[in-house]
């Protein structure tokens, strides 16, 4: 593969490509990691691999798109998907997650700067990424607290599910139209913080 002058490229795409795109994206991908480690990556390594939505990766990122990738992440989402809507299996995949789902969240949003070098894309990653994951992931414990505590847990594979649901439309949503994740990740906010109020208020008011 001949050498790409990423410093030309990044001039030719203009700000909007070179950062803005890839940082909404990157968002999108980071914030649903902080809901699901491995399912954003998985439809990440699929839409680069396919083509779709025109995602394309950085090019030390190329390893993501093999089949041994998509097959060890399509393995790692499903065992993910069903371990957590196992009642105390889920609270130790989120305990876990507080330190995977920020890397991972890392990784997603650096691998969709493709037209900067690698340290700059690297960096990004880590600014753009990493919090959102963190920050979801600490309101997704705030919910399964309050469901395990309010229904001994038998709620939690609902909660669970609906997770997997706002995941997957928040990963959608971020490859089709990138520009309106800052809004959608507010509805998605209000959305997480106000089933974890809900769950708690439950928990306050049960009868004793």
């Amino acid at each position: 593969m001949p050498d790409i002058d990423l410093n030309a490229l990044g001039a030719a795409a203009g700000p909007l490509q070179t950062w803005v795109l890839p940082a909404l994206l990157g968002l999108g991908l980071a914030s649903a990691t902080g809901l699901r480690t491995f399912l954003p990556l998985l439809m990440l390594a699929l839409a680069a691999k396919f083509e779709l939505f025109g995602v394309r990766l950085i090019d030390q990122m190329d390893w993501l798109v093999s089949w041994p990738a998509i097959a060890a992440l399509a393995t790692a989402t499903v065992a993910e998907f069903a371990g957590d809507k196992i009642p105390a299996v889920d609270h130790a995949l989120n305990a876990v997650g507080y330190v995977t789902r920020p890397v991972a969240g890392a990784v997603a949003a650096g691998s969709v700067f493709w037209a900067v070098d690698p340290t700059a894309a690297a960096v990004a990653g880590i600014i753009v990424g990493a919090p959102a994951a963190l920050a979801f992931n600490a309101a997704q414990t705030g919910a399964r607290v309050g469901s395990t505590a309010t229904t001994g847990g038998l709620g939690n594979p609902v909660v669970s599910l609906i997770e997997d649901v706002l995941a997957v439309l928040t990963v959608i949503v971020a490859f089709l139209a990138p520009i309106v994740v800052p809004v959608l990740l507010i509805v998605l906010a209000i959305v997480v913080f106000r089933l974890a109020r809900r769950l708690r208020d439950g928990r306050t008011t049960r009868p004793a």
